[in-house]
């Protein structure tokens, strides 16, 4: 067991403490900036497109409870931990919300968390929400890059608890000795197995943000109620490392640079609505079929060059080339890449009942065959996988997914993030105005100008549920 003062929590807690504004680097700022509005669209877009979340907002509602923190795009409020889960639920069940440059996704766990904290508290600054959620998404950088990964945990929600709880602890002012607290209490909530975002036929694999939004919040504010930790759970015996990594994890890198290099700088902001592991193949086939002048139907065969996480999205192949659900279609890459080669793209309108059952998909997903190939392997960075179309006259067409959009290669624009927010809230299930949203956007641009960071929500709140007050605004 390492020496009481050198466990990595109490490296992490004071950091996230000692944090502010001015110490957050040009870089991290906009990422965070770019992942709030990125994370409230996708959220509104969830609200009217997945069905599966609606049983959890509809638990949430029934609870109800004090009104503290609004359940986004559905409106009113309930506890900050239970509108957490509710907003949390619906940030990664589309698969929409943005990766770190190695997969797994750290803000929808984080937003969720630090706007529920952040309602319930009233008056944290844009400034502060900005600190915050760059602090998040350095931790959960820091951690997802220095550990041996198995592919057994989901490193999602596994680390998104404690970038998460870095997020809302800093927003409650928490000291180094709470956060330390927070950060062990987090451990509780600290979980998730491959099996329920890999096997098909499931609803948590799109919700898990909300377990990790939700443990956040419940973990800071017991902190701050004064319950404790333990001072070396990250690196004790029986700690977080030694448990989910069998203490494979390089704690110097972990440490280099932090308060000063913020790692979420990097952060990636989804083109397409769908896993972003299945991008790369998805870029190769619209590149190959538009750059050739390819029909679909002189196509004989459609390879995918896949390594083993690739390879989780292809079986039982059958299943995979007709999902049978909205959640495991966002992860079936046959699928996802017959949907690219039928529409020259991937809208989040190809996601309903009637698109699982087009028969023009369906019927290209049958020519899609998975090819193993191991240098495809998931080890930190994904490779981009590779695609090959062979033609019916015996032409063969190679490309590999590299220069995908929305990647470090060719990222978002804030035009381009824009619009994106803009066709998400267009199918929400209460769908803000135009001047709603415009407001919306310019806010978080400037969001650090912004003296109350919560008036995003207001921003998008229709004007029926900002009329209501008190325990009038108690959902039910």
């Amino acid at each position: 067991m390492p020496a009481l003062a050198s466990d990595l929590v109490q490296h992490l807690a004071a950091f996230v403490a000692e944090t502010n504004y001015a110490k957050t680097p040009p870089a991290a700022v906009e990422a965070a900036k770019k992942s709030i509005l990125d994370t409230f669209g996708v959220i509104l877009a969830a609200s009217g497109t997945e069905p599966a979340v609606r049983g959890l907002v509809d638990l949430v509602q029934e609870s109800a409870g004090r009104p503290e923190s609004s359940v986004l795009a559905f409106g009113g409020k309930v506890p900050a931990i239970m509108a957490a889960f509710a907003n949390g639920a619906m940030a990664h069940s589309l698969d929409f919300d943005d990766m770190t440059p190695w997969g797994q996704h750290a803000t929808s766990s984080i937003v969720p968390a630090a706007f529920a904290v952040a309602e319930r508290m009233g008056g944290v600054s844009g400034e502060k929400m900005i600190a915050a959620v760059a602090a998040g998404q350095d931790i959960f950088a820091r951690l997802r890059c220095n550990v041996e990964w198995k592919k057994d945990w989901n490193l999602s929600s596994v680390m998104g608890v404690f970038a998460a709880t870095a997020a809302a602890g800093h927003l409650l002012g928490l000291s180094r000795e709470e956060m330390m607290n927070a950060f062990g209490i987090a451990t509780m909530q600290s979980s998730g197995v491959m099996e329920l975002v890999c096997g098909t036929g499931g609803d948590v694999r799109g919700m898990y943000a909300g377990f990790s939004a939700k443990g956040a919040v419940l973990a800071v504010l017991l902190a701050q109620k004064g319950v404790t930790g333990v001072p070396t759970v990250f690196e004790g015996e029986y700690g977080f490392f030694s448990t989910y990594f069998n203490s494979s994890y390089d704690r110097k890198a972990i440490l280099e640079g932090l308060g000063k290099d913020f790692k979420g700088s990097g952060t990636l902001y989804k083109f397409w609505p769908t896993v972003g592991t299945a991008h790369s193949h998805i870029h190769a086939t619209i590149e190959l079929l538009n750059n050739n002048r390819l029909q679909l139907d002189d196509i004989k065969e459609i390879r995918l060059y896949v390594g083993d996480y690739h390879d989780l999205m292809c079986r039982p192949l059958e299943a995979r080339r007709a999902p049978a659900t909205l959640v495991d279609a966002k992860f079936s890459l046959p699928f996802l890449v017959a949907v690219a080669a039928v529409h020259r793209g991937v809208q989040l309108s190809h996601f309903t009942k009637e698109g699982l059952e087009d028969p023009r998909v369906l019927a290209v997903a049958q020519k899609i065959v998975p090819v193993g190939d191991a240098t495809l392997d998931w080890k930190l960075e994904l490779p981009p996988g590779r695609v090959e179309l062979e033609m019916t006259d015996g032409r063969k067409f190679h490309r590999v997914g590299t220069g995908v959009p929305g990647n470090s290669e060719a990222p978002l624009s804030w035009e381009e993030l824009g619009q994106k927010f803009r066709d998400c809230a267009a199918v929400s299930v209460k769908r803000p105005t135009t001047e709603q949203l415009t407001a919306a956007e310019r806010l978080v641009r400037n969001l650090e100008t912004a003296p109350d960071a919560v008036e995003l929500i207001r921003a998008l709140t229709p004007a029926a549920d900002c009329s209501t007050t008190g325990d009038e605004q108690r959902v039910h």
